[in-house]
């Protein structure tokens, strides 16, 4: 949720109105995304109200926007993709500047994405990269640090992300395996609550 009134009081033309926005994460062709907009609408009047920021009667209008693919999906090969993708642009279209969630295909908070691209004109304008704006937001922590930093520090500007897991077959093998051998108690495999007794 964000309060476009908050960027900028530019942004609502009326100073006693707020602008608000909410995001609702879905999929293409699931319930949320096939609601009409007067439902979906709806749905955020009554979600206002709900955590006390406006009350349902007051929404005077509403538009919906429906953004496929929005956020990018991490995976395991997440990294690799995305550093084919830059090294690739880099070599051809050098003039081309990846920034935002999906330029740079990277969830990062509306302002994290909004920095990368302040911090892009400020490379350009300086006329090489004195930011790498792929620190932005990494593991979800930013500092402005000034200048780029040395290509041996490893850091690649991604996000860590999970690796995959084995399948629940393995799981269970490897589970009876370590009872088997007489190991201690063992919580039981996909149980979110299990604990030692």
């Amino acid at each position: 949720m964000q309060n476009f009134k908050s960027w900028s009081p530019e942004l609502v033309p009326d100073p006693e109105m707020a602008c608000y926005g909410l995001e609702y994460f879905c999929f293409e062709g699931d319930g949320t995304w096939g609601m009409s907009d007067a439902d979906l609408i709806d749905l955020a009047g009554r979600e206002l109200e709900k955590i006390g920021l406006a009350e349902q009667q007051h929404v005077v209008d509403g538009y919906v926007v429906r953004q496929p693919k929005a956020y990018p999906v991490y995976d395991d090969a997440y990294a690799e993709h995305v550093d084919k993708v830059r090294q690739e642009v880099a070599s051809k279209f050098p003039g081309l500047h990846l920034v935002g969630r999906n330029g740079m295909h990277k969830y990062n908070n509306q302002d994290h994405a909004m920095m990368t691209s302040m911090l892009t004109v400020r490379n350009i304008l300086a006329g090489y990269n004195r930011y790498d704006v792929w620190q932005v937001n990494q593991d979800a922590e930013y500092h402005e640090a000034g200048e780029v930093p040395s290509s041996s520090s490893g850091a690649s500007g991604l996000r860590m992300v999970p690796t995959r897991v084995s399948s629940e077959s393995e799981q269970l093998g490897n589970l009876s395996r370590t009872v088997g051998r007489g190991a201690g108690p063992s919580p039981a495999v996909n149980d979110p609550v299990a604990r030692e007794d």
